[in-house]
C-alpha cells in the first residue's frame, strides 16, 4: 500500500530559512505574497527567491541598525519593487521590531502597486508606502530617503537607481543589477584598442554586464561611496547575482572620478544616464 502523502508544515518549510523564530504572523504575511501555499509549503522557484531575499535582508541588518541608531524616522526605498517581496520581509524582520522607519515602495506597474497597498491593508503593516512612479522620475515626500534597494532593476533601471540615490541623499546603496544591455548595444558597433574583448556576442553581453557594473560602482565611489562588490548568494538560485553594497562617507572622491572617465574614454562607451552632464543636483549630490 502506497504512503500517503502529507503536506509540510509552515515550520518545516522554512525553519532552516528564516532568521527568526517562525509566528503566525510570518506565515501569514508569506502566504499573502505566495511564496509559501496555503499549506505551507515551499516550491523550489518560492525558495530560491526567498534565499535571495532573506540572504540580502541579513546583508542589510547591519546599515539598517546603523540608521536606527542615527536617524529617529529612516526611510528605505525599494525602487522597482514588483510584488514588495523585500519591501515587506524587511518590515516583517528589521523595522517592524524596531517599532520606527519606513519602507516605500516605487513601482511603475499600477496593479503591482495597487495589490502591494492591498497586502498592507491586510496585514496591518502602517509604515508601509507605496508610489506608483517611474524611478527616474519617483521624488519622495521631503526629498530624502536614507537607503536605497533595487532588486534585480533591469538594465538602465539600476542606472536610474544610482541616481535617484544621489537626489534623496541615501547613506546606503544597495544593487543587485539584471540583463544590462546597454553598453552592450553600444559595443557591438564600436572598434578601439580593447575591440577584441568584445568581437564576439556572448562575450560582448558578458564584458558589458561586467563593464557597466565597473562603472557603475566607480560612479559611486566618486560620489563618495564606499563600495564593496560582491555576490548575493549561490549561483544555483539565480545568474543575476552581483550585489553593488555601497555605504557614503565622504561628499565626493577626485581619484574614483579620474578612474570612471579614464575608463569609460578607454573603452569609448559608458553608461548614458552616468554621463557627467546627466547627473542631477540635489541633497547630497556630487556632480561628475
Amino acid at each position: 500500500m502506497a504512503r500517503r502523502r502529507t503536506n509540510p508544515k509552515p515550520a518545516d518549510a522554512i525553519a532552516e530559512l528564516w532568521p527568526v523564530p517562525w509566528s503566525d504572523s510570518a506565515a501569514a504575511l508569506l502566504k499573502a505574497l505566495h511564496i509559501l501555499t496555503r499549506e505551507g509549503a515551499l516550491n523550489a522557484d518560492s525558495r530560491r527567491k526567498l534565499k535571495q531575499v532573506l540572504h540580502l535582508t541579513q546583508v542589510l541588518c547591519a546599515p539598517i541598525e546603523r540608521l536606527l541608531a542615527e536617524e529617529e524616522d529612516p526611510v528605505i526605498a525599494d525602487l522597482g519593487a514588483g510584488k514588495s517581496y523585500l519591501g515587506f520581509i524587511l518590515y516583517d524582520l528589521v523595522l517592524g521590531p524596531a517599532g520606527r522607519g519606513r519602507v516605500v515602495g516605487v513601482e511603475a506597474r499600477a496593479d503591482l502597486v495597487e495589490g502591494a497597498r492591498n497586502l498592507a491593508r491586510e496585514c496591518a503593516v502602517a509604515r508601509k508606502a507605496f508610489q506608483h512612479a517611474p524611478i527616474a522620475t519617483a521624488q519622495l515626500p521631503g526629498g530624502r530617503a536614507h537607503m536605497v534597494t533595487a532588486l534585480h532593476a533591469c538594465d538602465t533601471a539600476t542606472d536610474e537607481a544610482i541616481l535617484f540615490a544621489l537626489r534623496h541623499g541615501a547613506q546606503t546603496v544597495a544593487l543587485i543589477p539584471c540583463c544590462q544591455a546597454e553598453l552592450a548595444a553600444a559595443l557591438a558597433g564600436h572598434k578601439g584598442a580593447l575591440h577584441q574583448l568584445w568581437r564576439h556576442p556572448i562575450q560582448r553581453r558578458e564584458f558589458g554586464a561586467h563593464a557597466t557594473n565597473v562603472l557603475r560602482a566607480l560612479y559611486l565611489e566618486a560620489h563618495g561611496y564606499k563600495v564593496r562588490v560582491t555576490e548575493l548568494t549561490g549561483w544555483e538560485h539565480s545568474l543575476k547575482n552581483e550585489l553593488i553594497l555601497a555605504e557614503r562617507h565622504q561628499p565626493s572622491n577626485a581619484q574614483a572620478r579620474a578612474e570612471f572617465t579614464r575608463l569609460a574614454d578607454q573603452l569609448g562607451v559608458r553608461p548614458r544616464l552616468l554621463d557627467a552632464a546627466s547627473v542631477p543636483q540635489g541633497e547630497g549630490a556630487t556632480v561628475l
